[in-house]
């Protein structure tokens, strides 16, 4: 499994309004994603901004290019996140999920999950 993980700053006055456009926007085009494995929304306020991380699961490379097309290290944004988004990194980090593990669950080999 891949994690992608993205992240954005948002003044505070704007925060709740973009958590929702962010659910009808990036999470949704996730779900819709074959091999998207779920996605987790971080989010943490400091000073007058809300920052927002998304950590999203995915399968295997083939499945994040699906989703973020052949220059999958780039970022994709969406129209309205102008009106959202302090700035807009150019990219996104990725990571290799040996291990995952929730509360109440067991620990799990990540290759046997996909």
């Amino acid at each position: 499994m891949i994690a992608r993980i993205w992240r954005g700053l948002t003044p505070i006055s704007k925060s709740e309004a973009y958590l929702k456009y962010l659910e009808a926007t990036g999470l949704k085009d996730y779900r819709a994603t074959e091999g998207n494995r779920g996605v987790f929304i971080l989010q943490r306020v400091e000073q007058d901004y809300a920052e927002f991380t998304l950590v999203s699961f995915w399968e295997s490379w083939e499945a994040i290019r699906r989703f973020a097309g052949e220059d999958y290290e780039r970022a994709v944004y969406y129209p309205e996140d102008e009106a959202f988004l302090v700035t807009k990194k150019p990219f996104v980090s990725h990571y290799e999920v040996p291990v995952a593990s929730l509360a109440g669950a067991p620990t799990a080999d990540v290759h046997a999950l996909t």
